[in-house]
């Protein structure tokens, strides 16, 4: 069996099922929770359950978003926490992913790095943050740190679980046909992991959003997270809520565009 038929025929065997078309009355359905959310929250407020200044009309906030839109602070603010965030998730994500293969490769540092990974990842970043802020200092590279830090953890896991997710079968496969080290990560280790690792990254991409948040919660001097504390002092509540829809809002792009790459990397899985 020549090479190439090899790598043809593991391909054949790590592949996943096809998707059905969805009709397209099913791309209207994540709509119709947040119109629905929208109509409890605008009746609640006409009813007069809470005062305007806890719970503010629809409208109010929007005319907030125009207003921060407008002077620039929006814009100012959404800009330093999306360039944190990328920034601690491209970290978090590299050095996850460097580890990752040496720990699957050696049980010994498995068994070394375990212990300290599990406990670091059983540590909420709220509790960490407030020390990075300490050794780092108010600017964005404690951010970042935190950013990362939150990010790395999930990644490590998720990429270790799909490299030793390889059959034993295929690799015992390619092992008999002399691959080298290379080919076996080529063609066998990478197309098992991207999977499992890419749907780690969509995670972590959430993530590293809440993670440069936290930062500026503790202590920054622009950023969402900043504005929302700032806009809290002065119970300025349509301002916390637009800073909280633009946080979500950069999660959600963030996702869509790692869901995107997904769907281009593994269109051989379909």
């Amino acid at each position: 069996m020549q090479t190439s038929s090899v790598y043809e025929y593991l391909r054949r065997q790590m592949k996943g099922s096809r998707r059905e078309t969805r009709p397209i009355w099913r791309a209207l359905v994540p709509l119709l929770l947040p119109a629905l959310v929208l109509l409890v929250w605008q009746v609640v407020v006409s009813l007069g359950v809470y005062p305007e200044f806890i719970i503010p009309s629809p409208s109010a906030v929007l005319a907030k978003f125009i207003d921060v839109l407008r002077d620039g602070r929006l814009l100012a603010n959404t800009w330093v926490t999306l360039s944190q965030t990328l920034a601690g998730l491209t970290i978090g994500v590299a050095l996850s992913v460097l580890l990752s293969y040496a720990i699957a490769k050696n049980r010994l540092l498995d068994d070394l790095f375990s212990p300290l990974i599990i406990a670091l990842q059983s540590t909420p970043v709220v509790a960490y943050a407030p020390l990075l802020v300490i050794w780092f200092g108010n600017g964005p590279t404690s951010k970042v740190v935190t950013s990362a830090l939150i990010v790395f953890f999930p990644m490590l896991m998720n990429t270790v679980v799909g490299l030793r997710s390889v059959p034993k079968s295929l690799r015992d496969l390619m092992l008999s046909l002399r691959a080298t080290p290379w080919q076996m990560f080529k063609h066998l280790e990478v197309p098992a992991a991207l999977p499992v690792l890419l749907g780690g990254l969509k995670v972590s991409a959430t993530l590293a959003v809440i993670g440069s948040v936290v930062g500026e919660f503790v202590s920054a001097r622009a950023g969402l997270g900043w504005l929302i504390n700032d806009a809290r002092y002065n119970y300025d509540t349509p301002l916390v809520l637009v800073a909280v829809l633009m946080l979500a809002a950069i999660a959600r792009v963030l996702y869509a565009a790692v869901s995107m790459v997904e769907k281009r990397v593994l269109a051989w899985r379909r």
